[in-house]
């Protein structure tokens, strides 16, 4: 793996890609646009189609498929991921426009201090029992925010999501190929977004460069190529949320040293966690975190993780900094910290680190005259 750390550029990033499409559409920005995209929207195709392939990273791309292929050929650039280099952060920020610390859903796992509780964001549950939190989604309620797709809809455009939580719900990836086909033909000028879990789900169970990641990742680059020969007048953007990175693994509950220093259990991401320290074991918890794993995380206190903007610039959500915790542990080499030890053994591949193979995505740009 590449740990060369590279920290988020927030002119330079997925959130700034949202605001290349909100100024396309005449619509104020949250941001600075991505300029290496807004050559291409001047153009004025008649559709514009973002594909986000979870996890994909540069260097998935580089190391799984043929340097002549599709996908390497079509490769207009590089840019930043958010911090943490992860789906819920990032795929929100695309999304809205926002960076992290704007629109408050930072990782897999957040603290949410209005219920004090650790909620896992995208099932609505509890972090440590599994059972549900709240008949309606806790991050919705209080980090609410007003998505580009809505945006562009509210002020008269057309804008469309073909993704699986989302009416018409197209539950594969070739029937959303087939929805984005579908609304491709509409007439008059529109933003299609289109989210693929994959390869993201086969590379935390079978690592990085398994065959079986490999397969999947061809698969994909076949299917979007083959989705482009059926499109006309269309700006087709391919990129990803994250990198990835096989890693170590380890169970925080195995350091019962840590452990008896915190308030509760850590949250954000196995490679970005937060972690909340009773008053008076702060200098207790310094060392034992250091000594265990002072090679491989960089420990921030909070103050120190604010004044490098590592979530962002802008506006911050009025309930960030009470998410943060005390402590930022962040992942800079080639090991993951899990609060079990069923997930310890489960996930091979991980994101969510400062590394440079978390936090590279590609801009893949296929014009379709």
């Amino acid at each position: 793996m590449n740990t060369n750390i590279v920290y988020p550029d927030y002119s330079n990033s997925i959130a700034n890609l949202a605001n290349s499409i909100l100024k396309k559409w005449g619509l104020p920005t949250n941001g600075k646009t991505l300029e290496l995209l807004d050559r291409y929207l001047a153009k004025d195709y008649k559709n514009v189609v973002v594909i986000l392939l979870d996890g994909m990273g540069r260097c998935i791309i580089e190391r799984n498929l043929e340097k002549d292929g599709f996908f390497n050929t079509h490769l207009a650039g590089t840019y930043s991921s958010t911090f943490p280099s992860t789906t819920v952060a990032a795929t929100t920020s695309i999304d809205s426009g926002l960076t992290p610390c704007e629109h408050g859903w930072l990782g897999w796992d957040c603290y949410f201090p209005q219920i004090d509780r650790n909620v896992t964001v995208f099932h609505n549950t509890d972090t440590e029992t599994g059972e549900k939190v709240a008949e309606e989604s806790v991050a919705w309620k209080y980090c609410w925010y007003s998505s580009v797709i809505n945006r562009i809809d509210s002020a008269g455009g057309k804008a469309y999501y073909a993704i699986p939580f989302v009416s018409p719900y197209p539950a594969t990836f070739e029937e959303r190929c087939e929805l984005i086909k579908k609304y491709c033909d509409e007439p008059g000028q529109k933003y299609i977004y289109c989210y693929c879990d994959e390869p993201d789900k086969t590379m935390h169970l079978t690592g990085c460069y398994s065959e079986e990641s490999r397969k999947v990742i061809s698969w994909l680059e076949r299917k979007i190529e083959s989705l482009t020969t059926e499109l006309r007048d269309t700006l087709v953007i391919i990129t990803a949320d994250h990198g990835h990175v096989n890693t170590k693994r380890v169970c925080i509950k195995d350091y019962p040293n840590i452990m008896n220093c915190l308030k509760r259990i850590p949250t954000i991401e196995p490679r970005a966690l937060n972690l909340f320290v009773k008053e008076d074991r702060r200098d207790e918890f310094e060392k034992e975190f250091t000594c265990e794993f002072g090679g491989k995380f960089l420990l921030l206190p909070k103050e120190k993780v604010l004044e490098m903007k590592l979530f962002g610039y802008g506006t911050e959500h009025k309930d960030f900094r009470n998410m943060l915790g005390d402590y930022l542990a962040v992942a800079t080499d080639d090991l993951s910290i899990f609060n079990t030890k069923e997930k310890k053994e489960k996930f091979v591949s991980s994101h969510g680190g400062l590394t440079e193979d978390e936090m590279i995505i590609p801009l893949i740009i296929v014009e379709k005259k």
